[in-house]
């Protein structure tokens, strides 16, 4: 199946160990990479990707993940101006939840707004872009970009690599999957000892 350039971009934006995990488990607290995610550099260079997207795609885990960790954050007076603002566009902007055993009126209990319950991805994901807007950011859930990466359907892959590893829990990448990808730009944050990586669809 070709990737169609037709329609809005699919963003995906993710963080992995060096050994290619993106999560723990389900369990995963995201403590062996938060020191990363809130440093001040991190928060300018993730404002660039989320500033272009006007849909937000989440799997279970990190809908339960997110919602649980960033209403804090964005009502904490010592997070950064730019933690605040990416909060409340997280809590308002659409956001399309992907899940087998969640349902609607589970989504509207969140603080969090503008959720629906959708479970088809790849039929899901082509309709969305056709439809009117920004980029559809797919936010650091590894079972979605697994999907869409089978199914040809990521223009843009953003891998955040910090410099730890899990030793097991959730890998990005699916089995036995081949693609072609440009790289489009590398940022280094010394701070942290962490790189990210912009690929573009070869």
């Amino acid at each position: 199946m070709s990737n169609s350039t037709d329609g809005r971009r699919v963003v995906a934006e993710v963080t992995v160990s060096m050994d290619g995990y993106s999560s723990t488990g389900p369990d995963d607290d995201m403590s062996w990479c938060m020191d990363h995610i809130l440093s001040g550099h991190s928060e300018l260079y993730y404002e660039g990707i989320w500033r272009g997207a006007s849909t937000v795609v989440l799997g279970r885990t990190n809908w339960e993940g997110f919602t649980s960790v960033w209403p804090g954050l964005t009502s904490d007076p010592n997070s950064s101006d730019r933690t605040r603002d990416l909060g409340q566009w997280l809590a308002t902007v659409e956001k399309v939840v992907f899940s087998k055993t969640l349902d609607q009126p589970d989504l509207d209990k969140a603080e969090w707004t503008n959720a629906r319950i959708a479970r088809d991805l790849e039929p899901e994901i082509r309709t969305l872009k056709q439809t009117p807007g920004r980029d559809i950011l797919v936010a650091n859930s590894a079972s979605i970009i697994q999907g869409l990466l089978t199914a040809n359907l990521i223009d843009d892959l953003h891998l955040t690599v910090v410099p730890k590893t899990l030793g097991t829990g959730l890998r990005l990448l699916p089995d036995n999957h081949t693609s072609a990808w440009q790289l489009a730009t590398a940022t280094t944050f010394p701070s942290t000892n962490t790189i990210a990586l912009h690929y573009r669809r070869g």
